[in-house]
């Protein structure tokens, strides 16, 4: 595709250079700064002075003026011209020989050996290895026999250093220190002349086409292919980049990175070396000459002189962008770099890359407009403020100048298409979570998470409670009107939280819960208001807002002081004492919350226990009268009484006692009481006479008897025994009962207790199972008596054995023999011995023994078992 590069402007008309001589023609041309040297067929030499001048319409434009002109004598066109500057000479190549000229006068140098003859080419080393900056190195290609000559140039003389032998004799050549890249007339080769060493290139006919050689950068060669192909060729013999593509017809070629310029017969063509692409053709008759000298192309036809002025690089990107050509702006862009300062080009990189964002982002290309985006560090801004009312008032962005895009705002760029609006909304979203979550957005944080707050409560996202919920800079004063006039309430409470206006925030909540303003947000959000006020430390707040809650549901509502977390400091902490007060109009919540203080937090305080089981009894009475009241009710009110009766010590016995004694419904409960009393013979008379349930009986048993040693428990089962058997009550001895708990319970008596108490009729079968068991029980505890005591002994035993081993032979303790402990000898015969014999001092044993940690640990156990 194709771009403005360069324009074609005149820098020599043809009646400055030959006036009305028809004849004469352009034969070469060198050009050297402002100076430009012009040689003709009829043997003349014409020196320019070149002056660049910019015209009105902003272009650039050249002046020239003739300085001098000379005849060199010799009847032949002037072949090749190359400047030395340094040497201030004018190397020239005519009738097959190189002289030397000043570069001002004109004027030939006068000495015999300024002047090489049978020359048919050469070239200027433009990388020299010679260290003396007053000479210049040159090729030459030898009429006379297969060999190129490598010269030094002098200001009085040329002067031949070495002569190297080619395979055919060259028709064009270039040099760049030792490389000599030679066209020879059916093969282009590269040849070290130091180390003699060569490599072919590639096959091409110099009959058909004139060969084109040019060295266009350290150790690289442009070269004209066969098939209309440039090549490129290092000194090694490798391409390292593609062929650009041009007109089988090039009768010369220039390199102005990053553009090849090639000359064919009608045409001056431009491609890029960056992605071989052609990229202008400019009309151009009769041209046969172009160069590039410093950076400078020069064109001539037969009559005149051109140079190709390239468009400032900035100027070319910003055509490529204005056609939406974003790849070959950045390729262009990166191509430049190394000519360009550094600093510039990143300024001028980040900003392509910025404007070629928005050209993709503007054609939904979002994954390319993000990465671009990415790379060009944009300010996050410029993209936000394409979005109307996202940024904050009080944001103090102005907009890029010159602009990095075309569009005025979001509805400018979709025309009315709200798929696009609602998919540009998204990629925005995703883009502002990525600059969040990194470094880019340092600086105007604000701008940013409020803009992202604003898209998610226009669309509902559901990542708005999250953005809320973590760490956030959204300013209040925006972002609050936006979510009420999307009925974003509870999202607006989290904002108000979020900048520690609590009061406000529940205030919003209460109103939606109460049904003043709708939002579907959260169908829970009572139990959310109720749980956040479990953990809010403004307790006035606390108090204010508890009523609401506990008469919407007293159940839920209590959560707010029993999910209180607990902690060590007394800010925010409630008084229990207070609560329970504050509750005592809450019948069903003053419950749950002495629950809550009882059985989960365990408070060991009595007046705490005595009131859960008051209220629990007064639960039951209250069900036992009233008529419609469901069994289930009832069984699951008096499981809660029993069940704190049984595990609870802390409560007022007597009161409750006192509570219960007229109801013939809770004996279990009156029974339990009893047992708190120690009163086990009324317990278990009403259980088994009252109650009439065994099992209940001998479970009490069981639960009365838990913390005790086994001989009360033996006891309680046999209290329980002898009421069975006590024929004085009515109905008389409950011999079945008697028999089935000594029969279950066999382990548990005393068997000679028991069959004194037996009645003597009772038969041998009918106590069967319970002999077994007493005497199964009774052999095995007297075996296991029997195993302790043997290991025991072979315990005994052991110790016995390691003392005799340690005690083994004499220990011999002298004044001049040191304790291992303490290092001092010994003065007395009195020693401790450690294991292997060696002896220490006692006190130096009681003081080793004394810090050992297992010493430690039982001294630690025997102080905590005291206390």
């Amino acid at each position: 595709m194709s771009v403005k590069a360069f324009e074609l402007v005149s820098a020599v008309e043809r009646e400055q250079l030959m006036g009305e001589k028809v004849r004469i023609t352009i034969e070469c041309i060198e050009c050297c700064g402002q100076h430009l040297y012009v040689g003709t067929n009829d043997c003349f030499i014409y020196h320019f002075l070149l002056e660049e001048r910019t015209t009105t319409k902003g272009r650039l434009a050249y002046s020239s003026q003739k300085l001098v002109q000379k005849y060199l004598g010799l009847k032949k066109p002037v072949a090749e011209l190359k400047a030395a500057s340094a040497l201030e000479r004018l190397i020239v190549l005519c009738d097959a020989t190189i002289a030397l000229v000043d570069m001002v006068t004109l004027e030939p140098v006068p000495s015999g050996g300024a002047k090489l003859k049978g020359v048919t080419a050469f070239c200027i080393n433009e990388n020299p290895v010679t260290a003396d900056p007053f000479c210049a190195e040159m090729a030459v290609v030898s009429a006379r026999r297969r060999a190129v000559q490598i010269c030094t140039v002098h200001e009085d003389r040329v002067q031949m250093l070495k002569e190297v032998a080619t395979p055919e004799q060259p028709c064009a050549l270039s040099v760049d220190g030792y490389f000599l890249c030679l066209a020879l007339p059916t093969q282009y080769m590269i040849l070290n002349y130091s180390t003699g060493a060569s490599q072919d290139l590639f096959p091409y006919d110099s009959e058909e086409r004139k060969p084109i050689v040019k060295r266009i950068g350290r150790e690289e060669f442009l070269l004209a292919a066969p098939g209309g192909l440039g090549m490129f060729a290092s000194a090694e013999g490798i391409s390292q980049r593609a062929p650009v593509s041009w007109s089988e017809s090039v009768i010369g070629a220039a390199v102005c990175f990053p553009y090849v310029v090639a000359l064919d017969d009608g045409f001056v063509t431009v491609h890029s070396m960056l992605d071989q692409q052609l990229k202008q053709t400019l009309s151009f008759r009769e041209g046969h000459i172009l160069q590039d000298f410093e950076g400078k192309v020069v064109l001539a036809s037969t009559k005149a002189v051109y140079v190709l002025v390239p468009l400032p690089l900035e100027q070319q990107i910003q055509d490529l962008l204005a056609g939406h050509r974003v790849e070959e702006a950045l390729t262009l862009t990166e191509g430049a770099q190394r000519n360009i300062p550094k600093d510039k080009f990143q300024i001028l990189h980040k900003r392509i890359l910025q404007q070629a964002g928005f050209i993709q982002f503007g054609q939904l290309q979002f994954s390319e407009a993000k990465e671009h985006f990415r790379k060009g560090q944009l300010d996050v801004r410029e993209l936000i403020s394409l979005y109307p009312l996202l940024l904050p008032a009080s944001s103090s962005f102005t907009r890029c100048h010159p602009p990095l895009h075309e569009f005025a705002d979001l509805n400018h760029l979709a025309q009315g298409d709200q798929e696009k609006v609602q998919r540009c909304k998204r990629f925005l979203i995703s883009y502002l979570r990525e600059v969040r979550s990194s470094e880019s957005a340092n600086g105007f944080r604000e701008d940013v998470d409020t803009a992202l707050l604003k898209l998610y409560a226009e669309i509902g996202h559901e990542s708005l409670l999250d953005l809320l919920a973590s760490d956030n800079a959204c300013l209040l004063a925006d972002s609050a009107p936006w979510l009420e006039k999307h009925n974003r309430y509870f999202a607006l409470g989290l904002l108000y939280h979020y900048n520690g206006q609590d009061s406000s925030a529940l205030q919003m909540w209460v109103r939606v819960v109460n049904g003043d303003l709708q939002d579907s947000t959260r169908a829970d959000l009572f139990e959310y208001v109720v749980d956040f006020l479990s953990f809010c430390s403004n307790l006035d707040l606390v108090w204010k807002y508890a009523d609401w809650a506990l008469q919407k549901d007293q159940k839920i509502g209590v959560q707010i002081f029993t999910k209180r977390p607990i902690s060590k400091e007394t800010t925010g902490q409630l008084n229990p004492d207070e609560v329970i007060k504050y509750l005592e109009k809450h019948h069903q919540a003053l419950m749950l919350y002495l629950e809550h203080l009882v059985l989960e937090r365990r408070l060991q305080k009595e007046k705490y226990h005595t009131h859960l089981a008051v209220l629990y009894a007064d639960r039951v009475l209250g069900l036992l009268s009233r008529p419609s009241a469901t069994e289930e009710q009832l069984s699951s009110a008096r499981e809660k009484l029993q069940r704190l009766l049984r595990e609870s010590s802390l409560y007022r016995v007597q009161l409750l006692l006192g509570k219960l004694q007229e109801s013939e419904v809770l004996l279990t409960e009156r029974a339990t009481l009893h047992g708190k009393l120690e009163e086990h013979d009324k317990a278990l008379h009403i259980l088994v006479h009252q109650l009439k349930n065994s099992t209940a009986a001998e479970d009490y048993c069981t639960w009365a008897s838990e913390d005790h040693d086994p001989a009360h428990r033996q006891k309680l089962f046999h209290q329980l025994l002898s009421v069975y058997l006590d024929p004085d009550v009515p109905g008389g001895a409950q011999t079945m009962e008697a028999v089935d708990l000594l029969n279950r319970h066999a382990d548990v008596f005393d068997a000679v207790q028991v069959l004194e108490l037996l009645p003597e009729a009772w038969s041998v079968t009918l106590l069967c199972p319970f002999l077994c068991g007493a005497l199964r029980a009774n052999i095995h505890a007297r075996r296991t008596s029997q195993v302790a005591l043997g290991l025991a002994r072979a315990e005994n035993l052991q110790l016995h054995h390691d003392r005799l081993k340690y005690r083994g032979g004499p220990v011999f303790v002298s004044e001049k023999r040191g304790c291992q402990l303490c290092h001092n000898t010994f003065r007395e015969p009195d020693c401790v011995c450690l294991p292997g014999g060696t002896p220490i001092h006692t006190h130096c044993a009681a003081q080793r023994l004394q810090d050992s940690p297992t010493k430690r640990r039982l001294d630690h156990g025997h102080t905590s078992n005291h206390t």
